[in-house]
């Protein structure tokens, strides 16, 4: 078992296959995107597998790719199949955007993968082409039904909620009512530069404070237009009545209702306490949390090492691990380069 030098286990690992991505999201990189990292600088996937493999000796259970968007990256469907057959854990999920998904969702779920996230950030088609800057909602709308036609299970969907944008909250909580798909409301995160523009603005530039939105706000504001529209009174859901989860949603329910409606709360109720994960960036940095710019190059140990120096910088991390972020706002990397 990994432990930190908080007495925190440790023992997921979000790993970012790419730094690359097919949309412009307002939140997560410039208008003009920004300079991808060359290919000899990317971890193979070989690289990755090995990574992972001496990893879970060490204690990590669980493993989520991200990117960037992993499923642009070819032959995702074959890594996953492989991350399972070298660490031998079968905890292995994937977030996408979701736009790519209708075509790889049954191969992947051939390949052993079950858990998906899907980022959808409004139900709103031109509001969505806005906010990507160039996608498709009905992509990831059929990328949602593929996952569901796959069996994967759970199926959640992560909703980045910010003030200056026209979100139809309810119109999520509405979809938890009919299918078991659990939507989560995740707090908009001070990640990349922080700006003077909100989300809403041609000219955004990055994370604005004035678009934060914490969770009790949102719950406020579910709970009360949820009970206007007839749905009912939004109730907490028991943690062995929770969709499956290695993260700190705290999740509800409207009666009835197959799917649930979580809250991740990284600024107003932050889960510091409870963190219980690493993260490997598609370039082969190795940071102990989203919000701080320290990371472990292990790429080089990776390609002239051995896997004993590979674990002594896994131990490192984990020495190196902080007790919390203290508010931090804004980050060298954007999201997309560090791993959503």
């Amino acid at each position: 078992m990994a432990t930190d030098t908080f007495g925190r286990r440790i023992d997921y690992l979000r790993i970012s296959v790419t730094d690359r991505c097919n949309l412009r999201c307002v939140y997560c990189m410039p208008p003009d995107g920004i300079e991808w990292k060359a290919h000899e600088d990317i971890l193979s996937f070989e690289e990755i597998e090995r990574f992972a493999r001496i990893a879970a000796g060490e204690g990590i259970s669980k493993i989520r790719l991200t990117g960037g968007e992993p499923l642009v990256r070819q032959g995702i469907v074959d890594h996953v199949r492989r991350l399972r057959e070298t660490t031998g854990i079968e905890a292995i999920a994937l977030t996408t955007n979701g736009t790519l998904l209708s075509q790889y969702a049954a191969d992947l779920a051939a390949a052993g993968l079950k858990r998906i996230n899907i980022s959808l950030d409004t139900l709103d088609p031109d509001i969505y082409t806005s906010i990507t800057r160039r996608g498709r909602l009905d992509d990831v709308l059929e990328g949602m039904e593929a996952a569901f036609d796959a069996g994967m299970d759970p199926v959640k969907l992560n909703v980045v909620v910010v003030r200056s944008l026209d979100q139809d909250l309810l119109g999520f909580a509405r979809m938890t009512l009919d299918r078991p798909v659990h939507v989560r409301f995740i707090e908009y995160m001070p990640v990349g530069e922080v700006g003077e523009h909100s989300c809403a603005s041609a000219e955004a530039d990055g994370w604005s404070e004035d678009d934060h939105v914490p969770t009790d706000e949102i719950l406020e504001r579910i709970a009360t237009e949820g009970a206007a529209a007839g749905l009912g009174e939004l109730t907490p859901v028991s943690r062995d009545d929770a969709p499956g989860g290695w993260g700190p949603a705290r999740y509800y329910r409207f009666p009835g209702a197959p799917g649930t409606l979580g809250v991740i709360a990284p600024l107003s109720h932050h889960f510091c306490g409870e963190c219980n994960r690493l993260r490997l960036t598609a370039d082969g940095g190795l940071r102990t949390c989203l919000f701080s710019d320290d990371e472990i190059d292990v790429r080089t140990a990776l390609r002239t090492g051995t896997d004993e120096d590979v674990l002594e910088l896994i131990r490192q991390a984990l020495r190196a691990k902080p007790e919390g972020h203290n508010q931090q706002h804004g980050t060298v990397r954007h999201m997309s380069q560090i791993g959503g």
